[in-house]
Parts: C-alpha cells; sequence; structure tokens
C-alpha cells in the first residue's frame, strides 16, 4: 500500500461509525474504517499490515498498575487513572483495539497535566490498517468518564508521529463508550493545535467480551 492510500485509510478508519459501515458493506466499510487507526511513519510502498502486528503492538502495552500507591507502609490510592484494552464493535468485523495505562499520582492531585503513562490504539481490515502509540500529557476523570491526550511517539501512519490525540471513555460497567479527537477530520494528522485533554463524546461501542475500560476517578480540592 503506497504512501497516500495508506493516509486515506487510516484516516477514514474510525470516523466511519457501524452505522455507515453497514450501510456501505463489509468490504467498502473495512477499507474506510482502516483510516482511524495509527502508526509508524512509512516510506515508499510498505506490505499491508497483519492482525498479528495488531496483536503484538497491542501486547507491548505495559500491565495496568494498581490504582493504589504506598507511600511510607501506607496505602494511598493514587488521584486518578485510566486503564484496561477493549476492541470496537464494527459490523464490517475490522479489528480496532485500543488500550490504556495512564496515572495521575496522589501527590499530583491539583495538577492532571502531570499524569503518565501511555495509550495505544490499532485499527486492521480488508488487509489494510495501522497503529499509534502516545505518551501521555494530560488526564482529567469526572465519575466513571476519562479524557486523556498525548502526543504520538510511534505510528506507521505518515504525519502521525508528534500529533497530539485526545481520547474519551466512559466506564458504564456494562458495555463501555469511546471518542477520539479526529472524529471531526476523520484523521488524526490533520487535527491541528489540538489543546490537552481534549477528546470528542463517546459515541463508539466496545465490542461484547472483548475487553474492558476502568476509571478512577478524580477528586480534586476545591
Amino acid at each position: 500500500m503506497n504512501r497516500r492510500t495508506k493516509t486515506a485509510v487510516l484516516g477514514a478508519a474510525l470516523l466511519v461509525t457501524a452505522g455507515a459501515t453497514g450501510a456501505t458493506g463489509a468490504a467498502g466499510a473495512a477499507s474506510s474504517a482502516t483510516a482511524s487507526t495509527t502508526p509508524s511513519a512509512a516510506t515508499g510502498s510498505t506490505s499491508a499490515p497483519s492482525t498479528a502486528s495488531a496483536a503484538s503492538a497491542a501486547s507491548s502495552v505495559p500491565a495496568p498498575s494498581t490504582a493504589f500507591a504506598y507511600t511510607s507502609g501506607e496505602r494511598q490510592r493514587e488521584a486518578a487513572a485510566l486503564t484496561g484494552r477493549a476492541k470496537l464493535y464494527r459490523s464490517a468485523g475490522d479489528d480496532i483495539t485500543f488500550s490504556f495505562d495512564a496515572h495521575l499520582a496522589a501527590e499530583d492531585t491539583d495538577d492532571p497535566l502531570r499524569a503518565t503513562g501511555t495509550f495505544e490504539w490499532s485499527h486492521y481490515g480488508g488487509g489494510d490498517g495501522a497503529w499509534a502509540k502516545a505518551e501521555v500529557d494530560c488526564l482529567v476523570t469526572g465519575g466513571k468518564v476519562a479524557v486523556v491526550s498525548g502526543v504520538v511517539t510511534d505510528s506507521d501512519l505518515p504525519g502521525a508521529k508528534g500529533k497530539r490525540v485526545g481520547i474519551t471513555v466512559h466506564d458504564t460497567g456494562r458495555q463501555d463508550r469511546l471518542g477520539y479527537s479526529w472524529a471531526s477530520t476523520g484523521n488524526p494528522v490533520e487535527t491541528k493545535d489540538l489543546p490537552k485533554c481534549v477528546g470528542s463524546a463517546p459515541f463508539e461501542k466496545v465490542k461484547k467480551g472483548t475487553g474492558d475500560f476502568t476509571v478512577v476517578p478524580w477528586n480534586p480540592k476545591f
């Protein structure tokens, strides 16, 4: 797949909702949906990513840490957290995975910009796709909703590295939901000057039985 094709494919991916995907047909949807993922810069012609690559990328995500830290032998809950891994539902069968390991330490309760960790996502379908990894630069949670942002540090999507992206997760306890900052542009590469901790409404649904996201609510001192 050449550079131009990969950018188009990855850009349309997550923007295509389940309904739109079904309407255009499994084959067409899979191709356009693939655009939503991210990945490491590629130049020239490259071979189409495989599902095995997606699994490998996802498996590299650090295991979620506990929601508690130990200070001087005492158990102390961290200020906020977003962890877990799950796939999104697509009627065409696209393989879309998001993984989070984002944390705000107890001592940083008053500053969500001090959050640390990483998150990854990938989108594969119809033999095409891509993946991306970002380093957390902000995390805000409220109740069971979290908004995390970060700068892409590794991806095979041309132009993705160095871009900030934001993701919103709603931990419903049944079928979690998710949204992303490039929902209106169709491609994270086309998002310009995104502020920290900005995502979109969680309009996507997690595919049942594929995983779960966990949100630790933030309780700032007002």
